[in-house]
């Protein structure tokens, strides 16, 4: 697949997220943070059961033969799903989504930097570095703005 053609994939993919958050902050204040998070994850279940059965080609290896600890990612969205529908209504959509990826950046640093979880070490340069803290300005400056119009 062409490198730019995945990239804006991926930039579709982060705003697709952003709409999500949205959606389900508004879905989590009437009905719960659990239950929108129940919500999401059972129709995402179904809808990802229906594209492995009808579009999935056969893999040698099955989810029961891969090292268990990869079937922990599937964890860590039901945190990031509880955290956005709680974190949304309060800070907004925006510096939910920010902080999101502050900490994404954060932590895929380290993970390229040290070459954990298998992945390809990339060295941590100064301009990555610089990019993090930018980032995270960004963060403090619209966090910022979002007080302002509360007081």
């Amino acid at each position: 697949m062409n490198l730019i053609l995945l990239l804006v994939l991926v930039i579709a993919a982060g705003a697709v997220l952003s709409v999500q958050a949205a959606i389900n902050g508004r879905l989590g204040q009437a009905v719960g943070v659990l239950r929108s998070s129940l919500l999401t994850f059972a129709v995402g279940a179904i809808s990802t059961a229906l594209l492995i059965f009808f579009f999935e080609p056969a893999h040698a290896v099955s989810l029961l033969d891969v090292p268990k600890w990869q079937l922990t990612g599937a964890l860590f969205g039901v945190v990031y799903m509880m955290v956005m529908v709680g974190a949304v209504p309060v800070v907004g959509t925006a510096v939910a989504t920010v902080a999101v990826i502050v900490g994404q950046l954060g932590m895929g640093m380290l993970i390229d930097n040290f070459g954990w979880l298998g992945n390809p070490a990339i060295e941590l340069s100064g301009s990555r570095l610089l990019a993090m803290l930018l980032l995270a300005l960004a963060l403090v400056f619209m966090y910022r703005s979002n007080s302002r119009l509360a007081d």
